[in-house]
């Protein structure tokens, strides 16, 4: 009977020990499992960005192969297109000096109008196709000019401004594009409707958040008028964009402005 107490002393001892011992391989065990399951969660992560990589290298290919593919339709435009209507101009401007009749003469100033309007755009497609364009500075270089060319033979005059523009920014080619189509039908607006002497031209940049203006001293859009298939044409350029094209008009004068974020 004095013996009772040491066995159970020592089964206490030895169900402690056994207890301890299974705690200590359930917690082995479930180190384990998670050392196990936080290897496979950063493999899984390496196989993802490898994929990742993979696609991005698709991706940066594809784009190589399209810009080289922009360039070569430019090249040959430059080379063929450009040369019929240049050959064309010429033949034409040979024959009116031939020309005897007044009506045959008015025919071929209109063949050659129809020429050099033809070559404006092919310089413009060329300009929509360089992919080394694809910059803000790029872009208003070529709309002061492409404006600048436009109104010298008008009595417009224009005035230029930029602000915190950073011009080596990227610039995708729609962007450009659409924000080009939408200066061509702003400024031919301001010629065809405004009555305006002046047409101001406004570029600033801040941080991400490009903006650009085209203001005149015109007579504005009179009260009441329906929003023309113009305005809606730039409307939805921008929208395409993710942008914003907002409109003020007032007497003088009629205010585009065109945001994006770049």
């Amino acid at each position: 009977m004095n013996q009772l107490p040491e066995e159970f002393k020592f089964t206490y001892i030895l169900a402690s020990i056994i207890m301890l011992f299974f705690v200590g391989f359930i917690i082995f065990v479930v180190l384990m499992y998670n050392r196990k399951q936080l290897l496979y969660l950063k493999e899984q992560q390496l196989k993802e960005a490898e994929h990742q990589n993979q696609l991005l290298q698709k991706e940066l290919e594809k784009q190589k192969v399209l810009e080289q593919e922009r360039e070569r339709i430019s090249h040959d435009m430059h080379d063929d297109l450009g040369a019929g209507i240049s050959a064309l101009k010429l033949q034409a401007e040979f024959l009116k000096q031939r020309a005897e009749g007044e009506e045959l003469q008015s025919d071929i100033d209109e063949l050659l109008k129809t020429s050099e309007e033809m070559n404006i755009s092919m310089r413009e497609m060329l300009w929509s196709l360089n992919s080394g364009n694809d910059t803000l500075g790029s872009f208003i270089d070529y709309a002061m000019s492409y404006t600048g060319n436009f109104l010298k033979k008008t009595k417009i005059v224009l005035l230029s401004q930029c602000e915190d523009i950073v011009a080596e920014t990227s610039i995708s080619t729609e962007m450009r594009r659409n924000l080009f189509l939408c200066l061509k039908e702003a400024v031919n607006n301001v010629y065809k409707h405004s009555h305006a002497d002046t047409l101001k031209l406004s570029f600033s940049q801040e941080k991400n958040n490009f903006s650009m203006k085209i203001s005149d001293n015109g007579i504005g859009i009179p009260d009441g008028q329906k929003e023309g298939n113009g305005l809606r044409n730039m409307k939805r350029r921008m929208n395409e964009l993710s942008g914003e094209c907002n409109i003020s008009s007032k007497n003088p004068g009629t205010c585009l402005i065109f945001k994006i974020i770049v």
